[in-house]
């Protein structure tokens, strides 16, 4: 905004009283202040208010203006409702120093010009960025030349000093300022961000997060102008996450920032097409597995994948399976294509090797589920023959690690709505292998059905454990299988306060010493077998055989 457009909008109330030739100053914010030396907070282009009540005397008029001018500031205006006019000895410093000055009418608040010149400087920001972001959508369009979503993040720094990143919907870190935003928040903002969109609340989506303040927009698949995938799902969009409150914010404003997140999403549509080699790969591969091509056969699509995935390894990798399914509360189809756009994402390892992270991503579906295929790259143990590093081959992916660092925001996106559930297969260090890591990787993934949660992960770690088998019982088999064993022990327990149930959990959790269990529940070994007797006397079950052991510790799992 220029001097001249402020000095002829009569609503400010301003009268100009030197430095007509310096009208065409740019604007570019205000200050009020009363300081004698306000230069240390100044950074150039400013509007400054003041009520001269740093001035005592004509001889303050010319250190206070040397220093606001040498700061660069555009001009200075003085009220006259304290001091009944703008003094003289003002006038001529300001003449002096080819400062523009502006007397302000006693019935115009400071409050009026602030808010006037915030709201022009602001516009007429959005505006010129809204040109630069133009270039950008034409440039990124045409290819990845145009520098990428933090290229456009960049421009609201500089231009509108708006800190802001790309995040996934499980938290991840995509592009944004250099000031990293911590692991909780980035969750806690992708959380939010799913349970808005599923309640269908209009975005921007504002929240505060450790004291800070954000509002959240939305990146939709698709692009400017292109037609939404339809198999796009809320539960991977992209999400912008701007640092402020867009609550107030002018519609100019609130336009710009959905003309970026149109731009971001060309990135996330050039992402998505670049994934197309990747995920006919993993297809190929899965498609020879499931229909039992020769291992020959399987070997050389892997020994095609490999570079695609790791460009650059040495050595064969090893290789992991991951299965997910979403099935929702409602008549929709199990969703293949939604987890696999899914997977896809929450598989991305920011600090693996081998370059861009989403290019080690291979992801196939069918109509029910989606199947992963994971390279591990082989550790030096591996090449060097070091025998524990060949038994357990890689460090792969685990189900544990994985349900931590994407369940807390998907699970917000799915409440009410639906489940995702996910297998993990060991890795395996061959075609021969690849087989029995799919199928490992399937039953993984119905234990994980078989629990409670809207984001339920299994490992191949549990499948060697009673625990792969306890969720696969009929209901009605589980309620009469502890009933008759435990029943005739709680009734008695409810009788006479026994704490027969307690005393065969620490049994068993003892393994049958006598001497340890009677410690851990501080009973004497004496009063520790009349119990044990009792138990079998109630049941007609003998705890020194390991039938019955195993039998009371299933009644106890599954109750």
């Amino acid at each position: 905004m220029r001097l001249r457009t402020l000095l002829d909008t009569e609503a400010m109330g301003l009268r100009l009283l030197g430095g007509q030739d310096e009208l065409d100053r740019t604007v570019r914010g205000v200050m009020t202040t009363d300081l004698r030396d306000p230069s240390r907070y100044l950074s150039g282009g400013e509007l400054v208010l003041t009520g001269l009540a740093w001035r005592r005397g004509p001889e303050d008029s010319e250190p206070f203006v040397r220093r606001v001018a040498a700061a660069g500031v555009a001009a200075l205006a003085a009220g006259e409702a304290e001091v009944g006019g703008v003094p003289r000895d003002l006038v001529e410093a300001c003449e002096r120093h080819r400062l523009p000055l502006f007397a302000v009418d006693e019935d115009v608040a400071f409050a009026t010009i602030t808010e006037y010149v915030v709201r022009q400087v602001s516009t007429e920001r959005a505006g010129d960025l809204a040109a630069v972001v133009d270039r950008h959508r034409r440039l990124m369009s045409s290819g990845p030349s145009g520098g990428g979503p933090d290229a456009v993040l960049d421009l609201l720094v500089t231009d509108l000093d708006l800190r802001a990143w790309v995040l996934s919907s499980t938290g991840r870190r995509i592009a944004g300022s250099a000031a990293e935003l911590p692991a909780q928040v980035r969750a806690e903002l992708a959380g939010e961000h799913l349970a808005a969109t599923r309640t269908g609340r209009p975005g921007p989506h504002r929240l505060t997060v450790g004291g800070r303040t954000f509002s959240l927009f939305a990146i939709r698949p698709g692009g400017p102008g292109r037609a939404e995938k339809p198999d796009a799902s809320p539960l991977s969009d992209w999400l912008l996450a701007v640092e402020a409150d867009a609550g107030e914010w002018p519609a100019e404003r609130l336009d710009l920032l959905t003309g970026v997140t149109q731009l971001i999403a060309t990135e996330r549509d050039r992402q998505d097409a670049a994934g197309a080699v990747r995920r006919r790969l993993a297809h190929e591969v899965l498609e020879l597995v499931q229909t039992g091509a020769p291992p020959a056969e399987v070997a050389a699509r892997l020994r095609v994948a490999a570079p695609v995935l790791l460009p650059g390894a040495g050595a064969a990798p090893h290789w992991q399976v991951v299965v997910a399914r979403v099935d929702w509360d409602d008549e929709r189809p199990s969703g293949g294509p939604a987890a696999q756009t899914l997977l896809e994402e929450i598989l991305v390892d920011p600090s693996g090797p081998g370059g861009d992270p989403l290019e080690r991503v291979a992801v196939a579906h069918d109509d029910e589920e989606a199947m992963a295929l994971l390279p591990l790259p082989v550790v030096p143990g591996d090449r060097d023959g070091d025998e524990a590093a060949e038994a357990t081959g890689p460090r792969g992916l685990r189900a544990d690690e994985l349900l931590r660092s994407v369940g807390g925001p998907l699970a917000r996106g799915l409440d009410g709505d639906g489940r995702l559930t996910i297998g993990v297969s060991a890795s395996v260090h061959s075609a021969e292998g690849l087989r029995g890591a799919l199928e490992e990787a399937r039953h993984a993934r119905r234990v994980a059905a078989a629990r409670p949660g809207r984001v339920c992960v299994a490992g191949h770690e549990e499948l060697a454990s009673h625990v792969l088998l306890l969720p696969f019982v009929p209901d009605d088999v589980r309620r009469a299988f502890t009933a008759r064993l435990l029943d005739p022990l709680r009734a008695y327990d409810r009788r006479h306060r026994a704490e027969l149930i307690p005393t065969l959990e620490a049994f068993l959790d003892c393994d049958g010493s006598w001497t340890r269990c009677a410690t851990r529940l501080h009973l004497h070994v004496n009063t520790l077998r009349y119990r044990i007797g009792r138990i079998e006397q109630l049941t007609g079950r003998d705890l020194s055989r390991l039938e019955d052991k195993v039998d009371f510790f299933l009644a106890l799992r599954m109750s």
